[in-house]
């Protein structure tokens, strides 16, 4: 790469990472639903054609600032995961209070992949990797966990099994089909733990919410077949 090609990319990665910053500010101020190109451009002091050749729509910016907040979150919540100690048990209560930290850091990107969804906006599969990273995490701990016979599974209804034997071959292979339904009961539940607390649900309801999320975090685990202490 030439001398200005290097300098043309750095700059287009400078105003990328600045419309980004600019999106993520309108989106604390009024919401995913108002973010508008043209209000971006104007507080950068671009004119809307310059900025439409960083960001083709509205839903490209959203898509863009959608990524970069689950690749955020997985980050953390694989780093945490990394240094944890102890067993599963201790990984997975980890890993929950990783992804409670980040939401409560960052309470407008995690309202942006999990809160209302925006009106007019589509999801594309381009999101699905990053979006996929702490539910795989959670996936790997149980199937660690559960490679030794010994470890109890939940119970499975004889007309769910096709159903959990599905998602075992989809997305969740080597974990007994058990245990599958009761990730995917528990990846749900956790995200409405954090959502409850981040959207004033709790409110004069739960006033220890650290201790609370921890306790429900490790019945959650419970639900998997995970027990503290357990290698």
């Amino acid at each position: 790469m030439s001398t200005a090609q290097g300098a043309r990319a750095r700059a287009r990665t400078e105003v990328t990472a600045a419309i980004k910053d600019e999106a993520r500010r309108q989106l604390a101020a009024e919401g995913a639903a108002r973010l508008s190109l043209r209000a971006v451009a104007r507080e950068l002091g671009m004119v809307s054609s310059a900025l439409y050749r960083y960001f083709p729509s509205r839903d490209d910016l959203l898509t863009a600032l959608i990524v970069d907040a689950y690749d955020s979150l997985g980050e953390r919540a694989e780093e945490a995961h990394g240094t944890a100690a102890g067993g599963p048990f201790e990984r997975w209560v980890t890993v929950c209070e990783a992804v409670r930290g980040w939401a409560l850091e960052h309470p407008h990107e995690y309202a942006l992949i999990y809160g209302t969804p925006v009106p007019g906006y589509t999801a594309p599969a381009t999101t699905v990797p990053a979006a996929a990273r702490v539910g795989l995490l959670l996936i790997g701990i149980a199937r660690d966990a559960h490679r030794k016979p010994d470890l109890p599974r939940p119970s499975l209804p004889d007309d769910l099994r096709p159903e959990a034997e599905r998602m075992v071959a989809d997305f969740a292979p080597d974990v007994p089909p058990e245990v599958v339904t009761a990730l995917v009961a528990a990846w749900a539940q956790l995200y409405g733990l954090i959502g409850f607390e981040l959207f004033g649900q709790f409110n004069r309801v739960v006033e220890e919410r650290e201790a609370f999320f921890r306790q429900a975090v490790g019945q959650l685990a419970r639900g998997v077949g995970l027990a503290p202490g357990h290698a």
